[in-house]
């Protein structure tokens, strides 16, 4: 009976995309600055237990689509989310990384404190803006952030801006924050919280109007109202960062450390209670601190929980 030869077995080499291993995240959306879930700022988290590709953080960020989507990192390959007490935190908008963003640590921490059962009552996370402390509280959670002044504008160095923006609306006061490149623009007193919840902002047109680099998102903002049978804010807000991929933001840590800084100074108080005026809305409590930082303190709520793969 012949023999009949084996077959030779031959290698066959896939392309490096299919050998690679899917990567799998952990991923969530928080409400950040609400205690309600669909109201707030949302965020993406991502825990990243090993290191990512550079290029990976900006694409995930695309496609979660979120004014931010925050990556946190574990420092030393002993630590774990669950007892370290620090970590490296990075930010990202669909198009660019940013220096700075309250709610994204808001939400950061919510995940780590809710969610991750992490121990400790205080956070320290490592970021392009320095150290960054969240603590807990009764009712949230309590952001260390810095504190930015902001200074007085010229008017015709900025009235194109301006004008493209919010049109004739009456404006009280300017100021420039260089620290952060945030303009604030105070509207007149005259108007009422309704009026800046409904005013039509253009901000498909302001990329052209200012391509300097000086100004990379725009404040409006406006004096509370006195307390009736209606809660009692101290000032109002909106935030606008179309330079950074953001149309318009729902709320704002990073804006208020700029607002923190002017409102003190203009109403004479250290403590203070601020509402953001976006079609979502979210409320701050303010607190200046003795060391040039502020505390800014909110609610989250934590409405997806699931593993990003790619």
């Amino acid at each position: 009976m012949p023999r009949v030869k084996g077959r030779r077995q031959t290698e066959v080499k896939l392309p490096a995309i299919l050998r690679a291993r899917k990567m799998k995240l952990p991923i969530f959306i928080v409400d950040a600055f609400t205690a309600k879930a669909f109201r707030g700022n949302p965020a993406a988290v991502c825990l990243l237990e090993n290191k990512l590709d550079e290029d990976v953080h900006q694409k995930i960020a695309r496609e979660m689509n979120l004014s931010e989507t925050a990556f946190i990192r574990k420092l030393n390959p002993t630590d774990n989310f669950t007892q370290s007490s620090c970590f490296g935190l990075r930010w990202f908008t669909p198009a660019s990384e940013v220096p700075l963003c309250g709610h994204a640590t808001l939400a950061s921490a919510a995940v780590l404190f809710y969610k991750i059962k992490n121990v400790n009552n205080t956070l320290t996370f490592v970021t392009l803006s320095g150290e960054l402390k969240a603590r807990r509280a009764e009712d949230g959670i309590i952001l260390d952030l810095p504190l930015y002044p902001a200074h007085p504008q010229d008017f015709h160095e900025v009235e194109d801006l301006i004008k493209t923006a919010i049109g004739d609306t009456l404006v009280q006061d300017i100021r420039y924050s260089p620290d952060t490149r945030k303009l604030l623009v105070r509207l007149s007193d005259t108007y009422k919280r309704s009026f800046l919840e409904n005013l039509k902002v253009n901000t498909q047109d302001l990329l052209q109007v200012e391509n300097t680099g000086k100004v990379k998102g725009l404040i409006l903002t406006l004096k509370g109202e006195p307390g009736g049978q209606t809660q009692t804010f101290d000032f109002y807000s909106r935030y606008f960062a179309p330079w950074v991929g953001v149309a318009e933001d729902p709320v704002t840590g990073s804006a208020h450390a700029v607002l923190s800084s002017y409102w003190s100074q203009q109403l004479g108080k250290k403590d203070m209670h601020a509402f953001q005026c976006s079609r979502r809305g979210g409320e701050l409590e303010i607190s200046l601190c003795p060391d040039g930082r502020v505390d800014i303190k909110g609610g989250t709520a934590i409405v997806l929980e699931g593993t990003l793969t790619a």
